[in-house]
């Protein structure tokens, strides 16, 4: 015979209540002990042992189900982040079932909609969202992603193993959804027959009355905990140290075979950017390297710290980020896990397109042309003092290739200098200059525009840079438009040669150029030499540029770099913008080669459109019908247009518009091989 008794009294005489809603059913015969928060709608089962004497608050979300036999105990040290953003021992999300048999020893958090199955471990661990975890499995010491299924009998003990777990497959829900409606029948029927007892709720060593529930979750589970962060050898899921910003960044280093490292700086250093180096982390196991850093951060209570991943083949440091400021205040790591000041006027660009991260899409993009063309990274800040005099200081250049710690490295600089004016340049490691720098941070938050194609305007009128750290730096940049500039690092990105042609005004109204040497270099700097001795030879006539593609013998994006109006191209004097050709309302109606403009009675996508259909070998037929055939449906088919290149059969097609002017025209692309339209399209209408 089953007798009914007290609970024997817990280690600590200090305990808080448990605070239940008043819609949970816990049965008589189970135990919940401690400074626990059960929400509406939870089922503890007989024989369940819910203790939070040691490691405390535990959470259990409402609609969970808690199975006979189950064990839920935590460490003292370890604690999960709830998603109410506070610290736990123990989470349990919402709608989750855990079965018969079942230890959660915490640090654990279980995500919403979770299956445990019977006689599993979750030790020290963190479920994602609708993970299923099999009978007789252990989970420790890793973060399991939302969605994960584990199978029965295997262990999980490494994040690498977590990683590599498969989908939760249809019937693997099916099967974790018939044990747990089962148990929603036995629910119902406890509900209904123990009606009486659900306001006694537990065993404890206090024996509280019904009124000590409450409904929804208490405030005493909002408190914030004062208990000791400090680790035991075991790592936990979050700290109050460590973000899980820094964790994730920490469990990246290691999944990339990087250590660990940390430098610190008082504010006097770290305005100088001067850091201390501590003794790298040798251990390469998750909760020893978490602990190292959180013993760092301790050692440097008042002072900033900054980790980074150490490259044991290459010898060089990747992507640090600044964990802790002296000032107290968080340090949040944003999309690529840099650190950012949590305020700072950097962050109101938060209206910009961003790219990955906090740069804006056009530094991205000019950090991908540098890296393409084997460039390395630096940058350089500056206070606005010192930015009136157009004084730099350099930082140390960032020397990996890949895009992900490039940027990262630039973010972090931007941080590190989040009041003061900071640029980047590209940096030719052959010819040993910098190339094009440009601004991309100011201390009033302003956001950062680049020039037409994504080149950034100099920091200054002047293109002219400090001594010792900008000697010699985009001086072509001075003489000319950074569109130009901009067009050829597009062409020598792709593996195109740079071709120029020029006519006199009589000729360029014909569209007849006479062609110069194709340029035969791939370098940039002497690539822009050539167009500006070009330039220089042929001042009072048109000039454009084109690439050359060397495999199809064919040549690419032309466009007008040089007008007879414009003034000759001195360092300190350059043409305000570059147009293709045809742009401007004096170019007659004749287009580029590759259309870039229409010309003044061609729009924008009628000229794709043309192009786009000769790129793809297409002929272009016209068809045209006044009002009446219109409203009928009958055109008028117009011989094809003649000539191979853009500009011949858009200057066709120009003369045909005319011809028909007050009809209305639409344009028809042929497939020559399979002899069939392609595209019907109006483009003028009477």
């Amino acid at each position: 015979m089953v007798v009914r008794s007290t609970a024997a009294p817990s280690l600590s005489q200090e305990l808080a209540e448990p605070n239940i809603h008043t819609r949970a059913y816990i049965h008589p015969f189970s135990q919940v002990i401690g400074d626990i928060c059960i929400e509406a709608d939870v089922y503890v089962a007989p024989g369940t042992s819910i203790r939070a004497d040691e490691g405390a608050p535990f959470f259990i979300g409402e609609a969970t189900t808690i199975q006979n036999g189950v064990v839920i105990h935590g460490l003292k040290q370890g604690r999960v982040l709830g998603e109410d953003q506070v610290p736990y021992s123990v989470w349990i999300g919402p709608r989750s079932c855990i079965t018969h048999k079942v230890l959660i020893h915490g640090p654990a958090y279980i995500g919403e909609e979770c299956f445990i199955g019977f006689r599993s471990t979750i030790f020290n661990a963190r479920l994602g969202q609708g993970c299923i975890v099999m009978m007789h499995a252990l989970v420790q010491d890793v973060e399991v992603p939302p969605g994960k299924f584990v199978p029965s009998g295997v262990t999980v003990t490494t994040q690498d193993e977590a990683d590599r777990l498969p989908d939760v497959r249809a019937t693997d829900l099916e099967l974790a959804q018939e044990i747990s409606g089962d148990n929603h029948g036995l629910r119902s029927r406890d509900f209904r027959s123990e009606q009486a007892f659900a306001s006694q709720p537990v065993h404890s060593h206090h024996h509280y009355s019904s009124s000590k529930q409450v409904e929804g979750l208490s405030s005493k589970a909002q408190h914030s905990r004062h208990a000791t962060n400090e680790r035991d050898g075991l790592s936990t899921m979050q700290s109050q140290n460590l973000t899980p910003e820094i964790i994730q960044q920490v469990r990246q280093y290691l999944r990339q075979g990087y250590r660990i490292g940390t430098e610190h700086a008082d504010v006097r250093r770290y305005r100088s950017n001067v850091w201390k180096t501590c003794a790298p982390i040798q251990s390469s196991r998750e909760s020893e390297v978490l602990a190292a850093l959180e013993g760092c951060m301790a050692e440097h209570s008042n002072e900033y710290v900054r980790m980074f991943g150490i490259d044991p083949q290459a010898k060089r440091r990747v992507a640090p980020v600044t964990i802790q400021r002296p000032d107290g205040k968080p340090v949040h790591l944003n999309g690529k896990a840099t650190a950012v000041p949590a305020k700072g006027v950097a962050n109101s660009r938060s209206g910009q397109a961003m790219a990955p991260g906090r740069l804006p899409a056009e530094v991205v993009s000019q950090v991908r042309q540098y890296l393409s063309q084997g460039y390395h990274i630096g940058t350089e800040h500056a206070d606005a003092r010192r930015y009136r005099s157009n004084v730099w200081k350099t930082c140390a250049p960032i020397q990996s290739s890949r895009e992900s710690e490039v940027l990262a490295a630039l973010e972090g600089c931007m941080a590190e200098h989040s009041n003061e004016y900071v640029r980047m340049f590209g940096i030719d490691p052959q010819a040993k200059r910098r190339v094009a720098p440009i601004t991309i941070q100011r201390p009033d938050g302003k956001p950062i525009h680049l020039n037409g194609k994504g080149t950034a305007a100099p920091a200054t009128s002047s293109a002219t840079t400090s001594s010792g750290s900008s000697s010699g730096s985009a001086a072509t940049r001075s003489v000319l438009p950074a569109e130009v500039v901009q067009q050829v690092r597009r062409h020598l990105s792709q593996g195109y040669r740079i071709g120029t042609e020029h006519a006199d005004a009589r000729r360029y109204r014909s569209n007849v150029w006479r062609t110069c040497a194709p340029i035969q270099s791939n370098r940039e700097s002497e690539v822009l030499s050539a167009l500006e001795q070009c330039l220089a030879d042929h001042q009072g006539e048109y000039v454009r540029l084109f690439g050359i593609d060397p495999q199809a013998n064919r040549r690419v994006a032309p466009v007008t770099i040089q007008r007879p109006g414009d003034e000759p191209m001195t360092p300190s004097s350059s043409p305000a913008s570059v147009a293709p050709a045809a742009a401007s309302p004096s170019a007659p109606d004749q287009t580029s080669n590759n259309g870039a403009r229409a010309s003044s009675s061609l729009g924008d996508e009628l000229v794709q459109q043309v192009n786009q259909l000769i790129n793809q070998g297409y002929r272009i037929g016209l068809e045209h019908a006044d009002a009446r055939r219109y409203r009928s449906g009958a055109w008028r088919s117009s011989p094809p247009l003649d000539g191979q290149r853009p500009n011949e059969v858009l200057s066709a097609l120009t003369s045909r518009l005319q011809d028909y002017s007050g009809e209305y025209v639409r344009l028809v692309g042929i497939d020559p091989q399979a002899k069939r339209r392609v595209l019907e399209t109006t483009i003028q209408r009477p």
